[in-house]
């Protein structure tokens, strides 16, 4: 029988960053159309099925999905038992994780969650919404809506429940921040039939060590360098090494070659302090899997 691990892969904001991340770890995906719900992928191992990610923890617990990745804002939302396999966290725009948030309008009479008492609230996140209203022991109307959510306050909503990356659309929309209900990162989840299945769970541990190990190498970049021996001491007391760096012989006896990964953000004050303490040769290399 042929052995394929069936894989949801968020559809929307996060399909574009969700296929550049698998690319680093060695996965392309393509798509026959741009309507299509099954992307082509080089691995024959690999079922994936691109769907929206606030259905993925449903499918994943009915055994309709083996795998996939999505929120846990949706996770939590759906209520969904899944089995979290990675935290990756990425987003749409940044690395950062993602905020559920209650906002009203700047100059409302809304500033806690007992002031939503009797009011509307417009949410994507029903369940979740109504799971925080009654920790607050408030009583609100909640209303699913599909997405847009900034535009309905004042005048369709008092308020709303809404993700956000950034805070830009809500400072667009002139909208305040009351609350935050849930951080939230991208999370590899899988349901447990397929956790226990041995080929199943080694394929999905791979792939989990793959991402990562793509998601570790993009805020990092590779260095090498020629070092004369007698400046050994003063270049690497400057290096803000991952580990200690490799250091190997050069057919000249008084010069060795240095390599070391660094934090890219550190680059643009090292190479300058760097050649002055001796290094020659130096190149800056970008990597595509860091696995720790």
């Amino acid at each position: 029988m042929e052995k394929v691990l069936r894989i949801g892969i968020p559809k929307g904001s996060l399909q574009e960053a969700t296929f550049a991340l698998f690319r680093k770890a060695g996965y392309e995906f393509r798509m026959s159309s741009g309507r299509s719900y099954h992307p082509n992928v080089n691995d024959p191992e690999l079922e994936p099925l691109l769907i929206r990610p606030q259905e993925i923890p449903r499918y994943i617990e009915q055994g309709i999905l083996d795998a996939g990745l999505t929120g846990k804002d949706w996770i939590e939302d759906n209520g969904s038992d899944v089995h979290e396999v990675a935290e990756l966290a990425y987003s749409k725009a940044t690395h950062n994780p993602i905020r559920i948030v209650l906002a009203a309008k700047n100059g409302s009479d809304i500033h806690t969650a007992a002031d939503l008492q009797g009011k509307s609230i417009a949410t994507e996140y029903v369940r979740l919404t109504e799971r925080y209203l009654a920790q607050h022991q408030v009583t609100a109307k909640v209303e699913f809506s599909w997405g847009a959510c900034e535009v309905k306050v004042p005048e369709l909503a008092d308020a709303i429940v809404v993700n956000t990356e950034t805070g830009s659309s809500l400072r667009a929309h002139d909208l305040k921040i009351i609350d935050t209900l849930l951080t939230s990162t991208t999370r590899l989840v899988v349901n447990q039939l397929a956790w226990n299945d041995e080929w199943k769970r080694s394929k999905i541990e791979n792939l989990a060590m793959l991402l990562q190990g793509a998601l570790n190498a993009e805020q990092l970049v590779g260095l090498k360098m020629n070092v004369a021996r007698r400046d050994l001491a003063s270049v690497t007391a400057i290096l803000p090494a991952l580990k200690n760096p490799t250091i190997s012989p050069l057919s000249t006896e008084d010069w060795v070659a240095l390599e070391i990964i660094v934090a890219d953000y550190t680059v643009r004050d090292l190479l300058p302090k760097l050649k002055r303490a001796g290094a020659e040769g130096i190149v800056e290399y970008p990597l595509n899997k860091v696995i720790y």
